[in-house]
């Protein structure tokens, strides 16, 4: 069963007193192309969750995103009291000397100096990252079961059209006796050009008709375009991630429906083949999202 590349998972919860949300999201990609965001404390286990991530998700362009948020009374940010006191204690002689009041405002003013307030960085708990860690494992899997239903309505959609080609092709037989009719006039109108006083070049009649055999017919191609297409089908129960597995068959396929397009030599041949492509096209477009 064929898996989508498109994909959301998403968890919420609590530990200690901050509050996690993890999200994760996937769209179609040749390769895999991880973009991850997260706070500075969770930076340092970027390439284990890049790993845990390419291992399951294998293709796709793929967002993570990791959101903090602090439910208790305590703050990264301290006030640098060394530094504010420096501070109040140089403007206040500067306005002592300059004869200006020493107000409340001063505190105002040094509070938007540079170095008043730092940032004091938390150490990663292990205990609370082996928590963090599971919920992650658990969005992937969420993710990668969304990517399931999708494909199933993508498998859904692509035997519909390869079906849709397969009775197209067998409408072709239909016309190939008025085909053959037309061959045969062609055939009769060249010897006619060719006859010299009513009597024929044999060597010039051989190559004739076998110029004509092999510029028109078909048949090998129905019958490699059957097997392409059967091929598909069974390339679409494998288990393993075939999708540009079967994008190469898909375009085996319209190499093969061109060829007849191009020997058919018949208005209602070609109209056939022109539904072929565009049944074509829609798998080729369903396709470039298949895992």
């Amino acid at each position: 069963m064929i898996k989508s590349m498109t994909g959301y998972g998403k968890a919420e919860f609590e530990t200690g007193n901050k509050k996690i949300t993890i999200e994760l999201k996937s769209l179609n990609s040749k390769q895999l192309d991880i973009n991850s965001r997260m706070p500075m404390l969770y930076r340092e286990k970027d390439l284990v969750i890049r790993k845990e991530i390419s291992e399951k998700l294998i293709r796709g362009k793929v967002d993570f995103s990791l959101y903090l948020e602090n439910l208790g009374t305590e703050s990264n940010s301290a006030i640098n009291a060394n530094i504010v006191s420096a501070y109040f204690n140089q403007l206040s002689d500067i306005q002592q000397k300059l004869g200006l009041p020493v107000t409340e405002q001063i505190m105002q003013n040094i509070m938007r100096l540079p170095d008043t307030v730092k940032t004091v960085y938390e150490e990663l708990n292990e205990n609370e990252w082996l928590e963090i860690f599971v919920h992650i494992k658990k969005v992937i899997a969420t993710l990668d079961e969304f990517r399931v239903q999708e494909g199933k309505a993508l498998d859904k959609d692509i035997r519909s059209n390869i079906t849709d080609i397969q009775q197209l092709l067998t409408q072709i037989e239909t016309f190939e006796t008025q085909r053959i009719e037309n061959v045969k006039t062609r055939i009769l109108d060249g010897l006619n050009e060719i006859a010299l006083n009513g009597n024929m070049d044999k060597n010039r009649f051989e190559q004739e008709l076998i110029y004509y055999l092999e510029k028109l017919d078909i048949n090998e191609e129905k019958v490699r375009l059957t097997n392409h297409c059967t091929y598909f089908l069974e390339t679409l129960e494998s288990p393993k991630d075939v999708g540009k597995k079967l994008g190469f068959i898909a375009q085996e396929i319209g190499r093969e429906i061109n060829t007849i397009g191009s020997k058919a030599n018949e208005s209602n041949i070609q109209r056939i083949v022109v539904q072929m492509k565009d049944a074509l096209e829609r798998i080729k477009e369903q396709l470039l999202n298949v895992l």
